[in-house]
This record gives structure tokens, sequence and C-alpha cells, in this order.
């Protein structure tokens, strides 16, 4: 099986190879921390993430930068209305950016590193592009001149006459050769904060957005990457500029493969389009609030749930939709367990430790399809990092699981052979979803003794009269107002079960 992925620069699937054998670099466009985090700026890593995990998996030593931008405009216009310093707004965010993600499952970012760390860098390498000729200063601002690089474009697929059409010239500095030249460097303004003022050859300011993920990611990963990624809202101008910045100074590939993740698409038909009640309504989706409100797990497979380049539709329905095929996984789990007194999640034996014990037809055929699911879900991941495909598979491996276990009960000779068979083959599934970051620990389990349990309990007395009465309409409504309220009801043979979603 062979890795292939999707390239936004040669917009086709590419079989592939790093720069260096074994050793693959990723660089991740990360936050400019000016405002708290929402659910879009965790879906690029969670889905990098799993990039990462999988490319270990397949045996890569890999490393993962994420920048966070800790210079920029709108970082001291938030700072100003807060009445506090820029410094400290971007610390505070940062960390309860940080600390989200670690939430999320997402912990395998080998660096985090800040543009206010690599001014130096960042200023030697806007004086390399202008003493080649492709940057100009003018004022105290430093200009990249698009007009002398040919390949300008070539990642957005833009023409420089359609990059530069409908612009008002009225928006445009009088200091720019051409509408779309960008700042690489820019004069500080009176009245600006001291520490937003580095001094610079061209007097005192601070460097563009673009420039600073050039310079990180060329002193962390090298001149050129395996894999840079980022929002498709990044490909222009920010990664159009970052290539044309990068390569017009080394002469070499910026990077080797471009992958980009969809946007995320939020339900604001509720809403009017003022910007007061876009931003009341963007509060609510806030990191931290929402994981408050839902588990975080809830919350990364709603995100693989699609594939990366598709767009995500998060809203209350999604989120509905994606605890009921978590519930399928954590139901199945549970069972497993009734069967054999083992967590699959304290599992060490897998199906392929004991198909050689499946010695009937349906343990066999068991064994053989968890086999071949698991080429499945390594085919789906080396199609471009399929995570929606992949997490196919594993509803299929539960869907056998289940089957399995029914056709047991009915044999009471085989029951002690399934919960084996069974066990392994769930200890399988999880394994794969560790791949996902998903599965890696136990789902919490109901507590008992609150009034909340106890009132549970009566409800579900009341169902248990209303279906021997044979009123199953009023036997319904408990089951379907409950599971309103996140409350799963699973009947079984011994009775009635209950577990919050």
């Amino acid at each position: 099986m062979t890795l292939r992925v999707y390239n936004t620069l040669t917009r086709q699937k590419e079989l592939f190879e790093p720069v260096e054998p074994g050793e693959v670099g990723i660089y991740l466009c990360g936050p400019t921390v000016y405002r708290p985090a929402h659910i879009g700026h965790a879906v690029g890593p969670v889905i990098f993430d799993v990039v990462k995990r999988y490319l270990r998996h397949k045996g890569y030593r890999v490393r993962w930068v994420v920048n966070v931008t800790d210079v920029e405009d709108k970082i001291m216009a938030e700072a100003a209305a807060r009445g506090g310093g820029v410094s400290e707004l971007a610390r505070t965010l940062e960390r309860q950016y940080v600390d989200a993600l670690s939430r999320l499952g997402v912990k395998a970012i080998d660096e985090l590193p800040r543009a206010s760390e690599y001014i130096p860098a960042m200023i030697e390498h806007i004086s390399g592009l202008i003493e080649r000729g492709f940057a100009y200063e003018q004022d105290g601002d430093v200009y990249f001149d698009v007009s002398r690089d040919p390949d300008y474009g070539k990642l957005s697929n833009r023409r420089p006459e359609e990059q530069f059409a409908g612009t008002r010239s009225g928006l445009v500095s009088r200091s720019k050769r051409n509408p779309g030249d960008f700042a690489l460097w820019k004069a500080a303004k009176p009245g600006e904060p001291e520490e937003m003022r580095f001094d610079s050859p061209w007097g005192p300011g601070r460097p563009g957005w673009h420039i600073e993920c050039s310079v990180m990611s060329a002193k962390l990963l090298g001149e050129t990457l395996d894999i840079h990624g980022g929002g498709m809202d990044l490909i222009f101008p920010h990664h159009e500029n970052e290539i044309a910045q990068s390569e017009s100074l080394t002469d070499k590939p910026f990077a080797k493969y471009w992958l980009h993740h969809g946007l995320t698409r939020f339900n604001t038909k509720k809403i009017s389009k003022s910007d007061a009640e876009i931003q009341e309504a963007m509060k609510s989706l806030e990191l931290a609030p929402l994981l408050e409100k839902h588990p975080p797990e809830l919350l990364r497979f709603l995100i693989l749930s699609s594939h990366y380049r598709a767009p995500i539709d998060f809203s209350q329905d999604t989120l509905e939709a994606a605890g009921r095929g978590l519930e399928k996984f954590y139901r199945l789990f549970e069972r497993v367990e009734r069967q054999s007194g083992n967590s699959p999640f304290a599992a060490t034996v897998r199906t392929e430790h004991v198909r050689e014990r499946a010695t009937d037809d349906a343990s066999r055929a068991l064994v053989a399809d968890i086999l071949a699911d698991q080429v499945r879900f390594l085919e789906a991941m080396d199609d471009d990092f399929n995570t929606a495909a992949a997490i196919g598979v594993l509803f299929d491996m539960t869907a056998r699981i289940n089957r399995y276990l029914e056709h047991a009960a009915n044999d009471p000779q085989a029951q002690a052979a399934a919960a084996e068979m069974a066990d392994a083959a769930a200890a399988t599934l999880i394994f794969k979803g560790h791949i996902l970051g998903l599965f890696e620990n136990a789902p919490e389990k109901k507590t008992s003794g609150t009034l909340t349990d106890d009132l549970i309990g009566v409800l579900l007395d009341v169902r248990t009269q209303a279906r021997a009465a044979r009123h199953f309409e009023i036997a319904d409504l408990v089951r379907t107002r409950l599971e309103s309220l996140g409350i799963v009801l699973e009947d079984r043979a011994e009775g009635t079960t209950w577990r919050r979603r």
C-alpha cells in the first residue's frame, strides 16, 4: 500500500515521497492570537495531528511545526480595546488555545514558534530579497515586487491581471509600484505600542504577516518543506506570498506538497448578517465553552467524519449525529466487556493474535473479516488521509462484532470462545481508532446515587410497566424524551440499561 496525497500546487493526487527518505517535516499555519479560538481554529490541528499519527504508523520520523502569530495589527487593536498589553493578551490566548488542543487530543506538535522570537531572521530574509531585486523600501515600508516573480500565482492559479483587477486606487498605498505588491515590513506609526516596534535597517516597525511563516518554517524545517498545510482560505494571498518570498530568495521549491483543509460552515440561519449578531453567535462556538459543554472526543469525531478537503458543517444537528455515531462504538465496547468481563481498552491481544484459536465457522469468518477490514482501513488512509472512509470501516467492524455476539448468544457452548474472539476484535478496532486519536480512553460511565439518576430509574420502571401493559405509545414517549436529553436506553434480556450520551 502506497500513500498518495492531493497536492494543491499540482491539482492532483501524487505519490508521497519526502525530501529526505524516512523524514517528514510538516508546517501548519497557526492562530493569530487576538481573540479566543473557535471550533474552526481546531480543524487544522486535529486533521494534521492525524496526518502525523498516520505517517508515524507507517514508520516515518515526523517533525510538526505550528506557528503562533503574536505580531499583527489585529492584536494591537484588540489589546488597545481591552486596555491591556499586546504581549499579555497574546500569551493568554495562546495558553487557552494550546490547552483546548490538548483536550482535543492534539498533543503531537513538536514546535510552537512565536513570530516575535524570529524578528532578526525576518529582517535578514527581507534584506536578502532587497539585495536580489525582489523587494524595495519606501518610507520605512518594504514591499515584495510581484512583477519580478514570473511564477507568482502558481498555487492559486491566478494571473497577475486577475489579482490586481478590481483593486480600488483609494485603498492602494501610493508607495507601491504595483497594486498587488505585499508588505514584508511595516513602518511603525505614531501611538503604536512600544513592544510592537522593532529596530530594522529601514527604521522601527514590524514584519508583515506573510514573511513570518516563510522564516519560521525555514529555520525549523529547512528551505524545502515536505508538507505545508492550512485552510483553503489561506491559498491566496497568504500561501501564494509565502512561496514568492521564499523561492525568490533560495531558488528552491518552498514546499513539495500543499495540503489544504475545507472550511467550517456554521449554521447562521437564525441570525441576521450584522457584525454584532455574527460576533455574538461566534462566541457560542469558542473552543473553551464548547469543550465544557461537549466531550472532546465528540468534537474530534465530528471533524474527522468528513474528508479533510471537504467543508465541515457545524451545528446542533451534526453534533447530535456524531454523538449517535460514537454511541454505537461505546455500546459495543460495553457489550464486549459484559461478555468477557474485561475492558477492551486494556486488552493487548488483537485479532491477529487469536486467529489460530478460531475453530468454528463464525469465529473464522469474524477473524477473516476483521483482518480484511484492517487492510481497508489502511487503504482509506493511504488515499489522501481519508478519515471519513476509515471511520466507515470502523463502523463495519462494529457491526461485524455485534452480529458475531448475537450469533454466539444462541449457542451457550460457544460463548466462552466468543468472548475471547470479540474481545480481540474490539481491541483491534480500538487500536485502529488510536491512529485517528479516537478511543484512547474508555468513555466515562454513568454514576449512580444522585437524584437525577434515581429519577431516570423511576422513568425506566414506568416504561417497563407500560410495555408490560402493551401501552407502547407511553413507553416510546419515555424513550424519545430521555434521548432528547442525552440519555440512551438499551433493552436487553436481563432488563433496560441507560447511559449519558
